[in-house]
């Protein structure tokens, strides 16, 4: 009896003929069905400045399992795949191998592509989408258009890290390490005013906090929630002695009487003026030192507070009280107004700042079951509430009042208001790189900044530029590409040069899946109508204060403008968590510790690969 011979496991041979049968069937086709429930499952996109890695096959293959499993139990699903191609990664990539960006970034998304497909998930790959494709940033170009006229991008003055060495503004991600340096070259970045693009973000702070609409992970909306910052308190408003207005925002407006100085922040604007001939060489050194340190470093509780006397002084308008100001790196111009009223005996910087450089210690708020406080001989700072002392009128006004006594107070005297505020700074989203999508306005002597008209879109991204690194955003130094003429009056005119944080295009791609080859929007009405809004959403959760503030507040904003519907754009979220390489840190390109499926897929099978 001769034995049976069974043929050994093909992986390759059988993966290949099932995805080819799978393509000509067009078995993952999505297209609208209004006879079944419908189901949008999305996974965020790659960046292609590589090849993928283990880390992307995790992130995707649960995704792709939850969406067959959707499939099965009968609902009609959109999964779709595509490409966020602008941006800092793949343009560090092609600086680093001398490669145009361009060059680089297709000849990768054909590679990932193809490693994608060999990956054998369901994406519809009819419904590509890149960013970097002028199809695609068209309408980036008329998002941008549209926001700002609804008020919802201006330009100003702002501080930015800038590398002297590269002499340019550098993005959070190009600002490396403790001493905060430039990737490119390893200088120390510092602090520089630029005139940058900003999206009104803050606007929409009070509805970003809102989540009852949607299934996020409590840890993502601790995140956004601690990010965005809410606060409330009020303004208030003193002076200097040149008359000038010092407005600060506090929690704490029963503690007022107890200022006894200000601090403000090194880049606060009125420090030059304030500032006496006598102390400006101490006062300029200290600037140039606290610029060069970190948000997180300026603000660590445990950090021994420095700080110079600027010479000036301040009116406290509750008491008319002439009180020094000094500037100090614990305070931040991305907080507040970048000023603060100083109140030693009841907050602990304060408190310490104030022994350190022999400041008064004022009591002002006498907690119930405490021993009568005395600023000479406290150890550290009351930050209870209690029965208000020390404060004029509102002497005796006990704890549970004297928060709604003070604004009352406050108003009364029209030196301030009730008010809220938040940690959250609208977004900044001006880029001095060549691989980005061009902000499509134009500056006319006569007419100031004029949006390029809609039927003129895209302003497209030339080729023939110098790329390469040289100081200055390579669109500025194309001989011809920016100068045009006004779309108003026809007088000549140059193109804005800087090109829009890379977050843009990524805050709308799941509205141009619905219909990437629709040239009459950004996407087709009756496919948004079908399957928005997203209905499960995958990815890390390091995008949290990112990504997944900007498209949140993207969609509101558009809905506001009548273009999306709803009040949020993506119903369920879920993070699949990380995969640390042989480093034990988490598997990227950048750390140069990534495992490569392709080997394992062609050893085993992407089967295996995709359990295992």
């Amino acid at each position: 009896m001769s034995k049976k011979i069974v043929p050994a496991y093909n992986p390759l041979e059988i993966e290949l003929r099932w995805q080819k049968r799978w393509e000509a069937d067009g078995l993952y086709h999505s297209d609208i069905d209004e006879t079944k429930p419908k189901h949008y499952a999305l996974t965020m996109l790659p960046y292609p400045s590589g090849d993928l890695h283990i880390g992307h096959w995790y992130a995707m293959t649960p995704s792709d399992a939850r969406a067959r499993f959707m499939r099965m139990r009968g609902y009609n699903v959109l999964f779709p795949m595509g490409f966020d191609a602008f941006g800092l990664p793949a343009e560090n990539a092609a600086i680093k191998h001398n490669i145009h960006p361009k060059v680089w970034t297709y000849r990768n998304i054909e590679r990932m592509r193809q490693q994608l497909k060999s990956m054998g998930a369901m994406f519809d790959w009819r419904r590509e989408a890149i960013s970097s494709d002028p199809e695609y940033y068209r309408w980036t170009q008329w998002f941008f258009i549209q926001l700002f006229k609804h008020d919802l991008a201006y330009r100003k003055m702002s501080p930015v890290d800038w590398c002297p060495t590269c002499n340019t503004t550098l993005a959070r991600e190009q600002v490396w390490g403790e001493d905060r340096h430039c990737e490119r070259c390893g200088t120390p970045v510092i602090k520089k005013d630029l005139e940058q693009w900003f999206f009104r973000t803050t606007r929409y702070a009070e509805e970003l906090l809102c989540y009852d609409t949607i299934d996020w992970p409590e840890r993502v909306r601790v995140l956004q929630t601690n990010w965005i910052g809410r606060s409330e308190g009020a303004t208030v408003f003193f002076h200097t002695e040149h008359g000038d207005e010092l407005e600060i925002f506090t929690t704490r407006p029963d503690t007022l009487w107890g200022a006894t100085f200000m601090v403000l922040a090194p880049e606060h604007p009125l420090v030059g003026k304030l500032t006496t001939p006598e102390q400006k060489s101490a006062v300029e050194s200290y600037v140039q030192q606290a610029v060069r340190q970190t948000d997180v470093q300026r603000e660590a509780t445990d950090k021994e507070k420095t700080g110079v006397f600027t010479g000036g002084y301040a009116i406290n308008p509750v008491n008319g009280e002439r009180i020094p100001v000094w500037i100090a790196d614990y305070v931040l111009m991305t907080y507040g107004t970048g000023a603060i009223m100083a109140v030693p005996a009841h907050d602990q910087r304060d408190f310490e700042f104030a022994r350190k450089f022999g400041l008064e210690v004022r009591p002002v708020i006498q907690p119930a079951g405490m021993p009568e406080l005395r600023g000479d001989e406290m150890m550290g700072a009351v930050a209870e509430y209690g029965t208000m002392i020390n404060s004029g009128p509102l002497t005796g006004t006990p704890g549970d009042q004297a928060f709604e006594k003070t604004i009352e107070y406050l108003e009364s005297k029209k030196i301030g208001r009730r008010s809220v505020n938040y940690r959250l700074r609208d977004w900044l989203i001006s880029r001095q790189r060549y691989w980005g999508a061009p902000i499509p306005i134009v500056y006319c002597k006569r007419c100031g900044a004029v949006p390029v008209p809609e039927d003129q879109l895209p302003v497209l991204l030339p080729d023939d530029v110098e790329w390469k690194p040289t100081g200055e955003s390579p669109l500025k130094l194309h001989p011809t590409w920016r100068f045009t003429v006004c779309p108003n009056c026809s007088e000549p005119a140059e193109r804005e040069t800087d090109t829009m944080d890379t977050f843009m295009c990524s805050s709308w791609y799941h509205l141009r899946y619905l219909s990437p080859k629709y040239d009459r929007g950004p996407f087709d009405p009756r496919e948004y109508d079908y399957w928005m809004p997203v209905d499960t959403y995958t990815g890390g959760i390091e995008h949290a204060n990112m990504h997944l503030i900007y498209t949140r507040f993207f969609h509101k904003a558009c809905r506001d403008m009548g273009i999306t519907k709803g009040p949020e754009p993506m119903l369920q979220l879920r993070n699949q968590g990380i995969v640390l390489g042989e480093d034990s840190e988490k598997m990227s390109k950048s750390r140069g510790n990534v495992v490569s499926p392709d080997d394992l897929v062609q050893a085993y099978g992407a089967d295996t690969v995709r359990a295992y």
